[in-house]
């Protein structure tokens, strides 16, 4: 597996400022790599007890047994992961309260180009850092993925996100998770987080605002745009173009209509 090198917050200490209330279930924060995972969880660590963290790594599929433990309801904890829909994860965490992060397939791309390309990320395609490739040949890799080295935006889609669809699992788009923390003032930020919290099996209280004004700082994420540091001199575009578009539907027809994005 890759290695993602990420420094240490000091989120905790942060929390401590506010006063908690302890899970009474677990909750699992599942998604699809790239899609918001650490501002999400950033988040929600504001309102729940540091010890109710469980920061042993991010759930997958290939460590799923190595940390059943993290949906214990004897001993709620706050996990995260990229976990695939499958036998064995629906079972495993049938105990927790599932909340699904995702983000548009189109921003994906450019997300997940500029993620490998910095130094952050070590792992089999340290390679297209070299400077050898256009932009465009980089976005389409991340569309089609590499034989043996990288999965397709329909493989990771597939069974990260659309079939999740199918369980049960509150829903949680990127673009509103990032609209709505920019914006606590906003009455629809107030009935986002109402409902995200809701479904974390948490009681909002009235500080909510400066709680998720702290956890989404982005100073505090190593994965933020800002924070990751590369030297492959490759300009990415803000927006994906009309080509690569057409890639994604043609790569995975129908996806975004499913994920409510069309």
């Amino acid at each position: 597996m890759p290695e993602i090198y990420i420094q240490r917050d000091n989120l905790d200490a942060a929390s401590a400022r506010f006063i908690q209330s302890e899970l009474s279930q677990p909750v699992f924060l599942n998604s699809v790599p790239k899609s918001g995972s650490h501002l999400l969880r950033n988040i929600l660590r504001m309102f729940i007890p540091a010890d109710q963290h469980y920061a042993q790594d991010f759930i997958q599929w290939g460590n799923l047994q190595q940390h059943r433990h993290a949906f214990d309801p004897a001993k709620p904890m706050l996990s995260c992961g990229h976990l695939f829909f499958a036998d064995a994860s629906a079972i495993e965490t049938a105990t927790a309260r599932r909340i699904l992060l995702y983000r548009d397939p189109y921003d994906w791309v450019i997300a997940r180009a500029r993620f490998i390309l910095s130094e952050q990320f070590q792992g089999n395609v340290d390679h297209l850092r070299s400077g050898a490739l256009t932009a465009d040949e980089l976005l389409t890799m991340m569309i089609f993925g590499l034989p043996q080295k990288l999965p397709s935006l329909n493989d990771i889609y597939e069974l990260n996100a659309a079939a999740w669809l199918g369980a049960n699992c509150h829903i949680v788009k990127y673009e509103d998770l990032v609209r709505h923390a920019n914006d606590t003032d906003s009455d629809e930020a107030q009935h986002f987080f109402a409902a995200l919290l809701k479904a974390c099996g948490i009681e909002m209280p009235a500080d909510w605002h400066e709680r998720v004004i702290t956890g989404a700082d982005r100073n505090q994420s190593a994965t933020a745009r800002e924070n990751l540091t590369t030297s492959a001199g490759i300009q990415l575009p803000a927006v994906l173009g009309e080509k690569h578009r057409a890639l994604v539907d043609y790569q995975a027809p129908g996806l975004r209509m499913v994920l409510g994005y069309d």
